[in-house]
């Protein structure tokens, strides 16, 4: 019997990985869930689908990402990021089917020094990281078993818009270009993550929710991201290194954002690439 699994955020960059995958892993039945078809903003809405829809793992890749936007529309940060996961765990320990949800390295501050562990204290700084640490402490409160709360960070993806995407356009737009050198973190190839859940769902045994962090291996600054990805395009893009305080926002984004990965590694016995590697891949995928 096929595991039955519904993908939320379909669209979006994990979501969108996941879709490209699903040939390669026929024991999944997966099901594709687009907004169009259930709004999660819509909570009141989550509960009836769930009631008429059954499934042996929700896979929640669905989010409010717009980090600067979210200081403006708070509200609909929480629907989507808080209130809309709160159902689904509340479903999930109703229905006992497993929730792997992805969060994000903004429920921290960004002021440490060496990688973030699953245990260390959260500070969210902005209206987005506050939303997210609310949705996994409702995970956590509801304590739906086989359930797992995935912290990643710096996601690009082959699909969608993203730093990427941006910096292959710019670098062929411009002959410079100023890019941020004091935030630290590592990037995160989408379908590296998209992979990795995939290949953990059977291995997912817990009577309540376990936190793992996930990211690519390595560190980095977004400035460092953009001279790779020049090199590798053999753009000729001169790159300007700029601090935070050049390039204002609404939302305060953490200097410090490298997760340590040692706890999914020991639990599943994983291998994870370096992200210059799963950055090479991605840039061969575009290229097609």
């Amino acid at each position: 019997m096929r595991k039955r699994i519904l993908i939320t955020g379909a669209n979006g960059q994990v979501g969108s990985e996941l879709r490209a995958l699903e040939a390669t892993y026929p024991q999944y039945k997966m099901t594709f869930l687009e907004r169009s078809v259930l709004d999660l903003s819509e909570t009141h809405k989550i509960e009836a689908y769930f009631n008429a829809n059954k499934f042996d793992v929700v896979l929640n890749c669905a989010a409010y990402t717009a980090v600067d936007k979210a200081e403006s529309e708070e509200d609909m940060s929480h629907k989507v990021n808080y209130r809309a996961v709160e159902v689904m765990a509340m479903c999930a320990k109703r229905d006992d089917f497993s929730l792997v949800h992805i969060s994000t390295d903004y429920v921290f501050d960004g002021s440490h020094y060496k990688p973030y562990n699953e245990s260390e204290p959260t500070n969210p700084q902005g209206a987005y990281g506050s939303s997210k640490l609310y949705g996994e402490e409702a995970i956590v409160m509801c304590a739906p078993k086989n359930s797992i709360i995935i912290r990643t960070a710096w996601v690009y993806s082959t699909f969608g818009n993203n730093f990427v995407k941006t910096m292959l356009r710019l670098g062929k737009e411009r002959d410079s270009l100023g890019v941020i050198f004091d935030q630290i973190g590592t990037p995160t190839y989408a379908r590296d993550l998209a992979k990795l859940i995939l290949d953990i769902i059977p291995e997912i045994k817990n009577e309540t929710p376990e936190i793992y962090h996930y990211s690519n291996e390595g560190v980095c600054s977004w400035y460092d991201f953009a001279k790779a990805i020049f090199e590798m395009e053999n753009i000729e893009c001169h790159v300007n290194a700029i601090e935070t305080s050049e390039y204002p926002t609404p939302a305060r984004r953490p200097h410090y954002g490298v997760l340590n990965k040692t706890k999914i590694k020991k639990t599943f016995n994983v291998t994870i690439p370096y992200w210059r590697d799963s950055l090479q891949e991605a840039l061969k995928i575009m290229e097609k």
